[in-house]
């Protein structure tokens, strides 16, 4: 490997050099048995992002006009409360949020079904913390997802 090898690696990243050594990761879901492409694949992170901001604009809405009256610090955090029953509720029953809906994604566990209440539930409180969902496996997977054994796809 010449310096602009090397160099080239070091910008581009591991994953990048690995795969130019020869290394095959396959694609996003595929250790999941999820498409590539299309419906049921593996949920992009500019839309899973978009719901988010959507699902937290909704809350603070919710909180800020309802609750509190103003924006202020306790609007965030009757926000954070709302965020948390509003991904129990419509995730344990519909199995996405408003954001998420309006993104065409939806959670499913690993194995395609539903989520149970109790995922739902550690997915939710490991949301509401935030790192763990800034945390990702090779799938693109949050550490909140893969600990309640979730993926989010498209619809």
């Amino acid at each position: 490997m010449n310096n602009r090898q090397a160099i080239g690696s070091w910008l581009s990243g591991p994953r990048q050099a690995a795969e130019d050594m020869g290394v095959d990761f396959g694609y996003r879901g595929e250790q999941l048995g999820l498409p590539k492409e299309g419906p049921g694949s593996v949920a992009p992170l500019g839309r899973r992002v978009g719901a988010i901001v959507v699902d937290w604009g909704l809350c603070v809405l919710i909180a800020s006009s309802l609750i509190t009256g103003s924006y202020d610090q306790a609007t965030s955090s009757w926000a954070l409360l709302i965020l948390f029953v509003l991904n129990v509720l419509t995730l344990g029953t519909l199995g996405f949020t408003p954001g998420k809906r309006f993104f065409r994604l939806r959670v499913v566990g690993v194995d395609g079904g539903r989520l149970g209440i109790g995922r739902v539930l550690a997915r939710s409180v490991l949301l509401c913390l935030a790192i763990p969902a800034l945390i990702w496996d090779r799938d693109s997977r949050g550490l909140h997802d893969r600990l309640a054994r979730a993926v989010q796809v498209r619809i």
